[in-house]
């Protein structure tokens, strides 16, 4: 089980789920709730890494003050900020998938001197993945009705157990490249329950005007990006035109995954964290 922590911070109280030894590694996504289960994606690093795993303002038992910070990926980053700072870190790495790789990127831009690196994957460093056709969230998609309706029982206090379960399974079949896959992303304890009001913020506050193209080539942290080829929610194109934008990227193909290659491609995803993690010791 992954340790509880209650950090105390100059922007509030955040809970932080703690596992693993050695360099710190940060791991969080922009709408998802941890607990002591951890998270499949999160677990890759631990043999590796001491992993913080944060729950962001509104998840779990984080601070959901937003008298003055908000829910949006410039409050988040500046949140992350202040963690850093109450574990006297003075910098650690970012690993962060889909909205989480969106967020990585920010990250990279607004404060530099504060990560040594960055994992970013499932992820568009801009809005256009939604007017991309093979993008569930796209109008043109032919999955984008069902998502939507998904989304809105998700989002809905009075939808039951069975019906969030349910809806929670057909999306994550739409996520994966092999429905078989499915057993294993069940297999093991995980967490990352969805927070509406976050995903809400990020859809309809921040999403139309998002657009990070512009600063990536100014980037110089190290970024190892990846993208599963057959991606239905950021399609493969968008982690492609990331590497390109920045500076000091490599990239990574999952030629057999979807939006989860820690899933369907564990093995080889767990080589790619440990050839980083080697690259990334042998120039401390």
């Amino acid at each position: 089980m992954w340790e509880q922590q209650l950090i105390e911070t100059t922007r509030g109280v955040f809970e932080v789920f703690t596992k693993g030894e050695g360099k710190p590694l940060c791991v969080t996504h922009l709408y998802s709730e941890f607990n002591a289960n951890g998270n499949r994606f999160a677990e890759m690093f631990v043999p590796y890494y001491k992993v913080h795993l944060v729950n962001l303002r509104g998840c779990g038992k984080s601070t959901d003050d937003v008298s003055i910070f908000n829910y949006g990926m410039q409050d988040s980053v500046a949140d992350l900020e202040s963690i850093r700072t109450a574990l006297d870190y003075n910098a650690w790495g970012f690993a962060g998938h889909s909205t989480g790789g969106m967020l990585a990127l920010n990250y990279a831009i607004l404060h530099p001197e504060s990560v040594e690196f960055i994992v970013a994957g499932g992820l568009c460093a801009s809005a256009e993945y939604m007017h991309h056709p093979a993008s569930i969230y796209c109008k043109k998609n032919p999955n984008n009705k069902r998502i939507l309706e998904i989304l809105a029982m998700l989002a809905d206090p009075s939808s039951t157990i069975e019906q969030r379960r349910a809806g929670s399974k057909e999306w994550a079949l739409m996520s994966l490249y092999k429905e078989q896959s499915y057993e294993n992303m069940i297999s093991r304890p995980s967490s990352g329950k969805t927070v509406s009001k976050r995903l809400d913020y990020f859809s309809y506050k921040e999403l139309q005007d998002f657009d990070l193209r512009p600063q990536l080539p100014t980037v110089k942290t190290k970024a190892y990006i990846y993208g599963g080829l057959y991606d239905a929610q950021c399609p493969y194109e968008f982690a492609v035109e990331a590497a390109d934008l920045l500076a000091n990227a490599t990239l990574t193909t999952f030629a057999e995954s979807n939006h989860n290659p820690f899933i369907e491609e564990e093995e080889k995803f767990s080589e790619f964290v440990r050839n980083l993690s080697q690259v990334h010791s042998s120039q401390l």
